[in-house]
């Protein structure tokens, strides 16, 4: 992989090629290096099992891993059709 290579600069790129904008776009994750990820998603989802610090950062904490989160995200914003560009900032346990 190049040096510099992240999940976040993958995902600017695959949005780029789709003509896809960030505000578009949900990214979940549980560690450190899927911060800049979910920094960069307009809608991102910390699971449950993640850092304290992981979940301040992102917009909504999700279930654990466990406990189904990635579904219930889904279900939640994506399903639902929630509107992402609202900017609010949710978190369930």
């Amino acid at each position: 992989m190049p040096k510099g290579t992240t999940k976040a600069t993958a995902l600017k790129q695959l949005a780029q090629h789709l003509e896809i904008e960030p505000q578009e776009i949900m990214a979940l994750g549980d560690a450190n290096n899927d911060i800049e990820m979910i920094q960069f998603a307009g809608l991102g989802v910390a699971m449950g099992n993640s850092s304290n610090y992981v979940k301040k950062l992102a917009n909504y904490v999700t279930d654990t891993n466990d406990a189904n989160g990635v579904a219930a995200a889904i279900e939640k914003f994506i399903l639902n059709q929630w509107d992402i560009k609202d900017g609010g900032t949710e978190v369930i346990f």
